[in-house]
């Protein structure tokens, strides 16, 4: 089947802003989109919203070839509300498959499209860099190819303390020397803490749209699972440090 036949729905609030989209995922497709309040309000405007842009593409849930979600990490409440919709939309549908998608792997995938759409080189990895609260970021490694990223990660996401971030960045991509772009939305919140390479910058969140353009290759590679196996991931094991975590950080 073309890419441009394919029908999915694209759902991301594992940051604070809520990305719902629709469309094929297709190279230079323009999809319906919604943009809202994320996290914990997700929930109250999800299930509208993807209603609304259903009706606006005249397609039913059953007509969907995949339920795409950004399962982690982020935003814990975000991330159960998105992976609860997309169950629940799929087992509606009659058993629709759902494709469970990194948040790390849409950021970077996001910043690679700004790039291209601003008519910038894209670089040979991309850092993805979100921010995770309580003094943490989440990070990955991608390596960029001319067809796009490759989503298997380079490093796995993690977590990461502000202050270490430029000596994680130096050990793990060693080989990239400078071709790396550094994408997040971690710059202005640690940026008295952070000791970084001098690499490109590019301010990223997550989206629905770049989850949609990375879906057609995740569901060729059979990354599409039943809603029963489709799971957050957290990377972070606890929501909350007790005080005395807290003072033995500090």
């Amino acid at each position: 089947m073309p890419v441009s036949d394919l029908r999915f729905l694209a759902i991301d609030s594992s940051t604070d802003t809520l990305s719902v989209a629709l469309g094929s995922g297709a190279p230079g497709e323009t999809p319906l989109a919604f943009t809202g309040p994320g996290a914990a309000q997700a929930s109250a405007t999800l299930l509208p919203a993807v209603q609304t842009l259903l009706a606006q593409a005249g397609w039913s849930l059953a007509s969907l070839d995949a339920i795409v979600f950004g399962r982690g990490p982020g935003s814990f409440t975000g991330l159960r509300t998105a992976c609860s919709v997309a169950q629940g939309l799929a087992y509606g549908a009659g058993g629709r498959p759902v494709l469970p998608v990194d948040t790390l792997l849409a950021l970077a995938e996001s910043a690679r499209l700004q790039r291209v759409a601003d008519g910038q080189a894209v670089p040979a990895a991309i850092a993805a860099l979100l921010d995770a609260r309580m003094d943490e970021m989440y990070v990955a490694l991608y390596a960029c190819g001319p067809d796009g990223l490759r989503t298997g990660p380079l490093q796995a996401p993690r977590l990461c303390a502000p202050q270490d971030l430029g000596d994680w960045l130096r050990g793990v991509a060693p080989d990239q020397g400078r071709d790396v772009l550094l994408a997040g939305n971690v710059f202005e919140v640690y940026r008295d803490r952070l000791d970084l390479p001098a690499l490109p910058r590019q301010p990223a969140l997550p989206t629905a749209q770049a989850l949609l353009s990375l879906a057609p290759a995740l569901m060729a590679a059979g990354h599409t699972v039943d809603a029963r196996e489709a799971l957050p991931l957290y990377v972070r094991d606890k929501v909350a440090r007790t005080t005395l975590e807290r003072e033995g950080r500090a």
